[in-house]
């Protein structure tokens, strides 16, 4: 009896938490390039970015355990956000930039195991996918933000005179997008090694992700009606 409603339950918490998570990643995607150059604006987006993290660990609190880890890696992360924010001599970005790292890495394994294990599709395992995917141009915006903060101007070239010349905020995650997608319209260029590196994985994790997550979906949606025939 138990087991029966514990199956009951689960299933309706995660797909909440999930298509919460696709709505604070939409609003931190949609308000990113606007707030940003406001009076005021990195508030914005440090409160939609705290909001991004703490959705992502609802997200994958299926099991107690993983809950703890999840809340483990975001209080450093949303705290060195918050800190870095009031006092940035206090707690550098790199902080906060490599907590984030770790924990959206954890979270995007935690929704694509949850993908690759779904016995059929339905909204939870369409919600984890897409929320994995963005998850992942987020993780590569905080990796490239990094890089820049560990080698200020010699890690990417910007081939435009327009905008700020450094890899911080939008510029991380512009970059980070266009690459995922395999667009790349050269306005920025890694240089780095490192930065070449981190470029040439997200191109390449962008092009097996559709294609490994798309067959894992039509197998998924296939099953059933092969099994019912």
């Amino acid at each position: 009896m138990r087991e029966s409603v514990k199956s009951l339950r689960i299933p309706r918490f995660r797909r909440f938490t999930t298509v919460q998570l696709l709505v604070a990643l939409g609003l931190l995607f949609v308000a990113f390039p606007f707030v940003e150059e406001f009076k005021g604006g990195n508030v914005i987006v440090s409160v939609l970015f705290s909001l991004v993290l703490l959705s992502a660990v609802l997200a994958v609190a299926e099991r107690k355990r993983v809950l703890v880890v999840a809340i483990v890696l975001a209080i450093p992360a949303i705290g060195g956000r918050w800190i870095n924010h009031l006092q940035p001599d206090l707690v550098p970005p790199s902080v906060f930039l490599s907590a984030g790292l770790i924990l959206v890495g954890f979270v995007v394994a935690n929704l694509l195991r949850f993908v690759l294990r779904a016995p059929s599709v339905n909204v939870e395992v369409l919600c984890a996918s897409i929320a994995a995917y963005l998850m992942l141009g987020l993780m590569w915006t905080m990796a490239y933000w990094l890089v820049d903060q560990l080698t200020p101007g010699g890690a990417f070239s910007f081939n435009t005179t327009t905008g700020k010349q450094s890899m911080n905020g939008f510029n991380a995650f512009y970059f980070s997008f266009i690459t995922l997608s395999t667009v790349g319209f050269g306005d920025i260029t890694p240089v780095a090694r490192i930065a070449r590196w981190l470029a040439a994985m997200e191109a390449m994790t962008g092009l097996l992700y559709v294609a490994v997550l798309i067959a894992r979906l039509v197998a998924l949606y296939s099953t059933p009606k092969s099994n019912d025939s």
